[in-house]
């Protein structure tokens, strides 16, 4: 597929963004199913609960999610995607554009989306975390290292700079996110890296953590990043359900996570603490 991604300040909804289909047929189909399938559901699943973001359980019981629905805090429409697509569109239109993981030009769309609403619903941010706002504002401070060293002033100049540009100014660095920060927001826009990697699962798995390490900078953060990529290189690569949630599904696939083993936490959800009988009484979250 052909996208033409638009470049900021110009501001285009995503659905007026033009594309071309390539007239070409996957050679596995099922794989191209699957990769496909995790993007679009990861769309959909947001927009299914955009209209009940930050909702207590007890209304969802009593009101239960069955389609499309209108509202929210933001007033969105019908099956407008939040914050979290965005932000993973931001990731997937870098790797189609870079064809490489390329964590500057990463940093530099989530900026856009901050600053500009590039590839929101809306048109505009909303729904930012204090975390990634954070670390937003940190990027954008530390681009004046880089303008300095290369005497740009010019924003969309510097946002465009190439990699080995930017990596040859040591004292630059573009891991904005700050331990203890070990919210989910690096884990919901994750799953076209894994996607784009999934031929070496090594890579795919640590790359993955690099990718939430631009804005959180929590072990716990990082490796649950990991983790979760592991698994959607599994689910495309073609394993079965009961291996992805299997309580040995981490010492199966060690390899995959080199010499660095999960934070303990992290270890601990592998392992199934959160398989309570009771479910959500019974401590079936995280953490």
């Amino acid at each position: 597929m052909m996208i033409k991604f638009p470049i900021p300040p110009n501001i285009v909804l995503p659905g007026n963004i033009t594309y071309t289909l390539p007239n070409f047929r996957p050679g596995d189909s099922q794989t191209f199913d699957r990769a496909l399938g995790s993007l679009v559901g990861l769309t959909i699943g947001d927009a299914l609960g955009a209209s009940v973001k930050y909702r207590p359980r007890q209304y969802l019981i009593s009101y239960p999610v069955r389609d499309m629905q209108a509202g929210g805090s933001q007033g969105l429409k019908a099956g407008q995607w939040t914050d979290n697509t965005s932000m993973a569109l931001c990731l997937a239109s870098s790797l189609l554009t870079q064809r490489n993981f390329n964590p500057y030009d990463q940093m530099v769309r989530y900026l856009w989306w901050y600053k500009f609403g590039y590839l929101s619903s809306t048109g505009y941010c909303f729904n930012i975390s204090n975390a990634t706002r954070d670390a937003l504002e940190e990027f954008s401070h530390r681009q004046k290292i880089l303008k300095r060293y290369y005497h740009i002033n010019n924003d969309a100049e510097i946002d465009q700079l190439p990699l080995g540009h930017v990596t040859r100014v040591t004292e630059f660095d573009v891991n904005c996110g700050t331990s203890g920060v070990a919210t989910n927001n690096a884990l919901v826009r994750l799953a076209s890296v894994p996607i784009f990697y999934y031929r070496n699962p090594e890579t795919a798995v640590e790359l993955s953590g690099q990718s939430a390490r631009l804005t959180h900078g929590d072990p716990r953060a990082i490796d649950a990043c990991r983790y979760l990529g592991a698994l959607i290189v599994a689910a495309v690569r073609g394993e079965q359900k009961n291996s992805l949630l299997s309580n040995d599904f981490y010492s199966a696939h060690q390899a995959w996570f080199g010499s660095k083993g999960l934070h303990e936490e992290v270890y601990r959800v592998s392992l199934g603490s959160y398989k309570q009988p009771q479910g959500y009484e019974g401590g079936i979250r995280c953490g």
